[in-house]
């Protein structure tokens, strides 16, 4: 008998083909539903599965084939997998017709051109026969959604511009400049002393911009340590240095994403960062530090200092571009003794907010206090205003503030000569007995400065001397200074702004000495 002929080995295009119709035919007969879809999205083919679950969709088969699927399926990701060429394997659907397990793939021709997708529904109803996945899912979903809400709530801007308390002719200007710029994306600088309430005013702006549902991120500049600060703004690339994190770490500019990232204390940003900064305010493009990618961000800058920009400008301290590009919006922040008219209205805010914090009953404030507070000078203005309210809130338990009551806060037992601003008599404190002679007080000596004053002051005029003695000594030479008094040559040009003309030449080629009793503040 003859050997027969050796059947030969189908080609690998024929054997694709055969495998391609086979895994169809196979997904069509097993799965409970399937349909086809092209590149324009219009539906080609059900399969006798699919078709139950068509009046429940509220179609029929002949008004189901030729439209396009996410016109007749709700919630469908098919037009997604036929965009994207990306599979979904396993995934949810629901719709009218019920909870689906469902697998998505895309079709590709011979030259890898996506022409379609194949959507199979694999389960129905599978949060009874699936119900401890089903309850996973659901928990991991419950617990996603409780993140993203107190992400929400951590990043809400706290105040808003009525927050900024007072019906002055000042403190409505503000409010005025605020609610103005808070329509536009440009950068708004707000200028200030301390405690002013320039923060406060930050997330107000905020809040009333179009970014207010998104992050409001903010940055204390002089509370970082300057070698950190880059890191803080751009972020770390992972593994970007030993110990880095190997999934990396945003910084404040990618938080702020959309947002809005509020710059506090600016004037103390390192000089050597400074042309970093500017880059991503004029581009909005950064550069994660062990990084070679640039990243876009949109981000409203709200930047905030209490110190004078102009003259660390001038004295080469900041640079001068990057100040040009904060100035774009600025607003200044009166200090409160240039709106003593809203006195009463903080002192009544602040006292309501101290009693809900310390959870004790609200105190009344008699008249004669907000006559006092009102002879005061408030260097640290609103700040300063809250902490003298809480010491003597705390201090008693009586339910009407007095002026006695504030004697210590206000520290007018050190300060003698202030003690005729109180009205009524101030609550007895025993003052302690000197241990030593270092403890008494001795009148200074003929021609020396009077030591009744504020200390501030005093070290001030101190300050200012040495600085003036060293500029001499070294010919005025800035760097030999900052060497010779052991300080940074920014901390030196820092002294010399708030000090104007101390390093100016005096008579005889020296520097002039000059001091005043009081620093500007």
């Amino acid at each position: 008998m003859a050997d027969s002929p050796p059947v030969l080995p189908l080609d690998a295009d024929r054997v694709l083909q055969l495998a391609a119709q086979s895994m169809f035919d196979t997904f069509a007969r097993t799965a409970m539903g399937t349909l086809v879809v092209d590149r324009q999205h219009r539906i080609v083919w059900i399969s006798d599965g699919y078709k139950r679950f068509l009046p429940a969709l509220g179609h029929a088969e002949g008004d189901f084939v030729g439209r396009r699927v996410e016109e007749v399926v709700p919630n469908t990701l098919m037009p997604q997998v036929i965009e994207t060429g990306q599979p979904m394997l396993v995934d949810l659907l629901s719709n009218h017709a019920g909870t689906f397990l469902v697998s998505r793939l895309p079709l590709r021709d011979e030259q890898g051109e996506v022409i379609g997708a194949i959507g199979m529904v694999l389960l129905d109803h599978p949060e009874t026969t699936m119900q401890p996945l089903m309850a996973k899912f659901s928990r991991l979903q419950d617990e996603l959604d409780a993140a993203h809400r107190q992400l929400a709530a951590q990043r809400r801007p706290k105040h808003t511009i009525a927050s900024f308390i007072g019906s002055s002719a000042a403190a409505l200007e503000v409010k005025r400049q605020a609610r103005r710029v808070a329509q536009t994306d440009s950068t708004v600088l707000l200028l200030g002393e301390t405690g002013t309430g320039k923060e406060l005013l930050a997330h107000g702006i905020h809040a009333a911009s179009r970014r207010a549902h998104q992050a409001f991120i903010g940055v204390n500049i002089a509370a970082v340590p300057d070698t950190l600060l880059e890191a803080e703004f751009f972020g770390v690339a992972p593994g970007a240095f030993t110990g880095a994190d190997r999934k990396g770490r945003e910084g404040k500019f990618k938080l702020a994403d959309r947002g809005t990232l509020f710059l506090d204390e600016i004037g103390d940003m390192p000089l050597a960062l400074q042309s970093k900064l500017l880059r991503a305010l004029q581009e909005q493009e950064i550069e994660p530090l062990g990084s070679n990618r640039v990243q876009r961000v949109d981000v409203r800058i709200v930047a905030a200092t209490s110190r004078d920009l102009t003259a660390m400008v001038a004295a080469g301290s900041f640079r001068a571009d990057l100040y040009y590009r904060l100035n774009v919006l600025p607003i200044r922040l009166p200090p409160l003794r240039e709106r003593l008219a809203d006195l009463e209205a903080l002192v009544d805010a602040l006292a309501e907010d101290i009693a809900r914090r310390s959870a004790l009953p609200h105190k009344a404030v008699a008249p004669e206090v907000l006559e006092l507070l009102a002879r005061q000078s408030w260097p640290g203005n609103i700040r300063e205003l809250r902490n003298v309210l809480e010491q003597a809130t705390l201090m008693t338990d009586d339910a009407l503030l007095m002026p006695g009551h504030f004697t210590q806060a206000l520290g007018m037992l050190a300060l003698p000569g202030r003690a005729a601003a109180v009205d009524s008599p101030p609550v007895p404190v025993k003052p302690p007995a000197p241990s030593s002679a270092a403890d008494t007080v001795v009148p200074p000596a003929a021609g020396e400065p009077p030591l009744l004053r504020p200390l501030g002051d005093q070290v001030a005029d101190l300050e200012r001397q040495a600085i003036a003695a060293a500029l001499r000594a070294t010919g005025g030479n800035r760097l030999a200074t900052a060497r010779l008094l052991k300080m940074s040559r920014a901390a030196l040009y820092d002294r010399l702004a708030r000090y104007p003309g101390l390093d100016a030449p005096a008579p005889g080629g020296g520097v002039s000495s000059t001091t005043t009793a009081t620093p500007p503040r």
